[in-house]
């Protein structure tokens, strides 16, 4: 499994490196992996555990995946240092390639010293042609790209460059740099490249009607969007259950504090708005209405990778007598993601093996804002991934 990552040297990506490197050397267990579950035995005849890193960043360049791993490591602590050592010699050999920062926000100001390709002056087919050459070259039947970038702001909509791929490439010919952003580029260059595509973050990536039609022309499988981890998936599990018991929630407030580059760049207001309607948007899809909400998303700079969520519900039961509950959520992001990204790749490539192609919307379960999914439900969405997991054998 060769997983060219987007955002090479964060945080996740360098955590997902040491894992899948640390699985394949046999140092950790398969704790955390969803395809290893027994409702998916099967999956090791088409996608082993075996793998290749590459990818794209805009920072650090003279450094390498172990040195990135390694600063992230000093700072959290987040796994035991053995394994960081034992899979020193497999990492330092991986270098990433220099990528878009295109329309990204201002939040990238926290990684400081930028490198981007549209600061050396190239023009958006320059660009494209960079990162599609990149991908050429480290791609082969067994890959995967997966964007693991910080989040984007709310991109501009053109119904004339973003409807259709033709649309899309007249845009990419007149450089019209406004209405293009890093994550649409890099879907539009791996699903050109025919490499199956996973998006891990709120950004726009492969959902432009454009990238659909170009992903169903060239058969590839593609999903998304958001990475669900942490507080919306407990949400997401948890709130079914009043739906269930026919509890009526009246209110739902999520305060989240985190730190690290992922804090910093969300403490930016139009990096933290697509975030923010990602994470509050599941409650009305899952009721059927919309209760009180608030969600809340603030840079704690001491928690470092930690993400901790403070959660009240207020619900109103027989007799219309009301209640409340609590809960917190304590976690470190990478180590929650990780497995994850590694789970995406996996299921995409299985699709591909098994000649599905489009928005695979039966994925819907790791993600908050599921393409062409209306199922948000934690306990429907695994049970469509088995089902559709089964077909396909």
């Amino acid at each position: 499994m060769k997983l060219w990552l987007i955002g090479a040297y964060g945080i996740v990506s360098t955590t997902t490196a040491v894992g899948g490197a640390a699985i394949e050397k046999g140092l950790i267990d398969k704790t955390g992996l969803v395809s290893e579950l027994p409702q998916f035995d099967g999956i090791a005849d088409y996608v082993k555990l075996n793998f290749k890193f590459g990818g794209h960043e805009i920072r650090d360049l003279n450094g390498n995946f172990y040195s990135a791993a390694h600063m992230h490591w000093k700072k959290n602590k987040h796994y035991d240092t053995d394994i960081l050592e034992g899979v020193k010699s497999e990492l330092e050999k991986i270098k990433a390639e220099k990528g878009t920062a295109l329309m990204c926000g201002t939040g990238i100001e926290e990684f400081g010293n930028i490198e981007s390709l549209e600061e050396d002056g190239l023009s958006l087919r320059e660009i494209v042609e960079k990162l599609e050459s990149d991908m050429r070259k480290f791609k082969d039947n067994e890959t995967v790209v997966i964007n693991l970038a910080s989040t984007e702001p709310i991109h501009k909509f053109s119904k004339e460059y973003h409807e259709t791929i033709d649309g899309f490439e007249t845009m990419i010919d007149e450089d019209r740099k406004e209405f293009a952003t890093a994550s649409m580029l890099y879907a539009y260059a791996a699903i050109k490249n025919g490499i199956p595509y996973g998006n891990f973050t709120p950004s726009v990536g492969s959902s432009l009607p454009a990238l659909k039609e170009l992903a169903l022309e060239n058969k590839v499988p593609h999903a998304g969007n958001d990475g669900k981890t942490g507080e919306t998936l407990v949400k997401t599990t948890l709130a079914p259950m009043f739906l269930y018991r026919n509890l009526k929630i009246v209110g739902w407030m999520g305060y989240n504090i985190l730190g690290d580059f992922d804090g910093k760049v969300l403490s930016h207001k139009d990096n933290k708005e697509s975030k923010i309607i990602s994470k509050d948007s599941v409650l009305e899809k899952i009721l059927g209405y919309a209760p009180y909400s608030i969600t809340e998303i603030e840079y704690f700079p001491s928690l470092v990778d930690n993400k901790t969520a403070f959660d009240f519900i207020h619900f109103k039961g027989f007799l219309g007598t009301k209640m409340k509950f609590y809960f917190v959520w304590d976690g470190i992001d990478a180590i929650v993601a990780a497995p994850i990204v590694i789970d995406i790749a996996r299921f995409l490539l299985f699709a591909k093996k098994r000649g599905k192609y489009g928005v695979i919307k039966e994925m819907a379960f790791f993600f908050k804002s599921p393409m062409e999914s209306n199922v948000i439900n934690t306990h429907e969405q695994f049970q469509q991934l088995v089902n559709w997991y089964r077909e396909a054998l």
